[in-house]
């Protein structure tokens, strides 16, 4: 399998430690949210309101979630 940022998985896709592990360094909104059983349109209220469960960082009209950040959340080291 490839890496990805962009959430390439099909859906109900189950995301294990080691799938989130080898999206790299960052990934988007949307991945994250299905890592996290989110749903995207709550997630980008979450993120305009600065309530997402991770933080997100700010690249022009973009929202870029570190991977370290979900890892932490899940409590993996």
């Amino acid at each position: 399998m490839s890496t990805t940022t962009t959430g390439e998985r099909k859906a109900g896709q189950v995301w294990t430690i080691e799938a989130v592990r080898e999206l790299g360094l960052t990934t988007d909104v949307e991945t994250a949210a299905a890592i996290l059983g989110v749903g995207r349109t709550k997630a980008y209220a979450l993120a305009r309101t600065g309530e997402f469960p991770v933080l997100l960082l700010r690249v022009g009209r973009r929202y870029v979630v570190p991977v370290q950040a979900i890892l932490n959340l899940l409590a993996v080291e």
